[in-house]
């Protein structure tokens, strides 16, 4: 069976629960994504503002991967980047081309919008080596540094 990318909008909150068990599942973090899920509310308001992108990879009706992705405006010139938060796609539908076809959605979506470029952060565990082989044949690796910066008192990870 092949798969559709739908973007989600305001009304569709349960293919974003479907979507966040999904990443839970995908990223062995089942807990982080479903224990202390938003309220209808909040996501009505992630998924109809214009800065949120949640795309939905479909088989039927089962979420089988997804992008979780923000635009950010930049300042120095009338453009845009996307950053992809999240991509996953469930373990039994893996080397089907759902994450490529996930990116390619974005990016369409991304020149729709007036961005200039999509950029991504991957682990270098060997978990992740997959997504880097991905992102590899994609686009152009830059090694960078990331550090999270606690914004209270409890440090950033607990």
């Amino acid at each position: 069976m092949s798969h559709e990318i739908r973007q989600l909008t305001p009304d569709d909150l349960a293919l974003m629960e479907a979507l966040s068990t999904m990443f839970g599942k995908a990223f062995d973090e089942l807990e982080t994504y479903t224990a202390k899920r938003p309220s209808a509310g909040y996501l009505r308001r992630l998924l109809g503002s214009d800065t949120f992108i949640a795309l939905a990879a479909m088989k039927g009706e089962e979420v089988v991967g997804g992008i979780a992705g923000y635009e950010f405006r930049k300042f120095e010139q009338e453009r845009s980047e996307i950053y992809i938060y999240d991509l996953a796609v469930a373990e039994a539908h893996r080397r089907e081309g759902i994450a490529t076809s996930l990116i390619e959605e974005l990016k369409r979506i991304g020149a729709v919008r007036g961005a200039y470029v999509i950029f991504v952060q991957a682990d270098t565990g060997v978990e992740d080596q997959p997504a880097i082989e991905l992102y590899s044949r994609l686009g152009t690796r830059e090694d960078v540094l990331h550090f999270d910066i606690a914004v209270g008192e409890e440090p950033v990870g607990t």
